[in-house]
C-alpha cells in the first residue's frame, strides 16, 4: 500500500509537471507571435508593434508666405526644404508612420521632387509642375497624383487664401488617388536610416541650443531653431513666427535638424534649378544640443547622414534636412550659438 500511495503521489507529481512544462511552451509559443517590440519605424526610429507596411508619401507642400502656416506637416516623419526659383523654397515632406486629414497648400513639382519621390518608391502629391517635372511625371517613373488633372475633386480649393496657395488634398482622398491610380499601398524599399538606442545619447560635437539657416538675406526664407533641453527637441521658427499646423495649430517638434550641400544649377530663363540629388557631399547635424560636421550619400535612392561611412544615428523623432547650395561647407549658410 506504502509503495501504491508512492507511486501515485509520483505519478502525480509527474502530470503537474508536464501540464506546466506544456503551458509554459505555449506561453513561450505565444511570445514569439507577439509582434516584436524592437520594430522601429523607418524614418523616425519609433519603436512600434509592429512594422509599418504602407508606402511612403511625398508631398510638395508649399512655402510661400501666403501659404502658411501649412496643414499636417507636424505629422511628417521628415520634412526637406529645397530652393524653388526666385530663393523661395519649397517642402518635400514624408508622410508615412502618420496620415494627417489634410495637407497643403499642395504646390507643383520639380524634376527634383520627382527624382527624390522616385528614389524611395514613394507615392508622389503636387499639384501642376514644370516642363521637365511633367516629362517625368507623364512617363510614369513614378506613382503619383496631381491636382492639374483633379482640381476641384481629389484636390479641394480653400476659400480663406487665393490660388496658388490655396489648394489641399484630404486623407480620404489620398486613398482615393491610390485606387484611381492602381498604385500600391504597400512598402517596398525601406531607408538605412540609424538611431540612437532609448539608453544612448551623443554629446560629441559643439554646444548648439540656437540654430539658424539662411537660403538668402531674405528674412522670409531664414530658419531659426530653438533647443529645449527638457524635451530634448527643436522648435522652428521663420521670421519670428512658431511653425505651427494649421490642422490643430501644434508647434513643429523635431529631433535632429540636418544641413546636406548639393550642386544647384539654373536650367531656364524662369530661374527653375536642377539639384543634384546622387553625389554626396558635405552636412551638419544638429541634435541632443550639438552640432559636428558629417556627409551625405544617397543609398538607394534615400539621402543618408553618414559618419565615417555608416549612417550617422539620428535622435529618435521627427527630422528637418535643409537642401542648400554647394558652398565651402554647408557651414556658409548656416551659424549656431551655444
Amino acid at each position: 500500500m506504502k509503495w501504491n500511495s508512492r507511486k501515485l503521489l509520483l505519478t502525480a507529481c509527474i502530470g503537474l509537471l508536464c501540464i506546466s512544462g506544456c503551458s509554459r511552451s505555449k506561453e513561450q509559443l505565444e511570445e514569439t507571435k507577439t509582434p516584436s517590440q524592437n520594430v522601429l519605424a523607418p524614418f523616425t526610429g519609433e519603436q512600434i508593434t509592429e512594422g509599418l507596411q504602407n508606402r511612403p508619401i511625398v508631398a510638395t507642400i508649399n512655402n510661400h508666405p501666403l501659404a502658411r502656416p501649412q496643414s499636417g506637416i507636424a505629422e511628417a516623419d521628415q520634412v526637406y526644404e529645397f530652393l524653388a526659383e526666385g530663393n523661395v523654397t519649397r517642402f518635400a515632406a514624408i508622410f508615412q508612420s502618420e496620415i494627417p486629414n489634410q495637407m497643403g497648400p499642395i504646390r507643383s513639382a520639380r524634376e527634383y521632387f520627382v527624382d527624390f519621390a522616385d528614389g524611395m518608391d514613394a507615392f508622389f502629391i503636387a499639384h501642376g509642375y514644370s516642363p521637365d517635372a511633367k516629362k517625368l511625371l507623364d512617363g510614369g517613373v513614378v506613382d503619383h497624383v496631381n491636382g492639374m488633372q483633379y482640381d476641384g475633386s481629389l484636390f479641394e480649393r480653400s476659400s480663406d487664401r487665393k490660388a496658388p496657395h490655396n489648394s489641399y488634398i484630404s486623407k480620404e482622398h489620398i486613398e482615393e488617388a491610390f485606387e484611381k491610380t492602381n498604385a500600391s499601398e504597400k512598402i517596398s524599399k525601406t531607408p538605412t536610416f540609424s538611431f540612437l538606442k532609448p539608453e544612448e545619447s551623443d554629446k560629441i560635437g559643439d554646444i548648439a541650443s540656437s540654430i539658424t539657416v539662411s537660403y538668402s538675406s531674405d528674412p522670409r526664407f531664414i530658419s531659426t531653431y530653438r533647443y529645449d533641453e527638457e524635451k530634448n527637441r527643436y522648435y522652428r521658427s521663420v521670421n519670428g513666427i512658431d511653425t505651427v499646423d494649421k490642422l490643430n495649430e501644434r508647434r513643429v517638434e523635431l529631433s535632429n535638424v540636418v544641413v546636406m550641400e548639393m550642386d544647384h544649377q539654373t536650367v531656364d530663363q524662369q530661374g527653375r534649378l536642377a539639384i543634384n540629388l546622387q553625389s554626396g557631399g558635405n552636412a551638419m547635424l544638429f541634435h541632443e544640443g550639438i552640432t559636428r560636421e558629417i556627409e551625405w550619400e544617397n543609398r538607394d535612392g534615400f539621402l543618408i547622414p553618414i559618419e565615417q561611412g555608416v549612417p550617422v544615428k539620428l535622435t529618435v523623432g521627427r527630422t528637418w534636412i535643409h537642401i542648400v547650395p554647394s558652398l565651402s561647407s554647408p557651414s556658409a549658410a548656416v551659424t549656431y550659438t551655444p
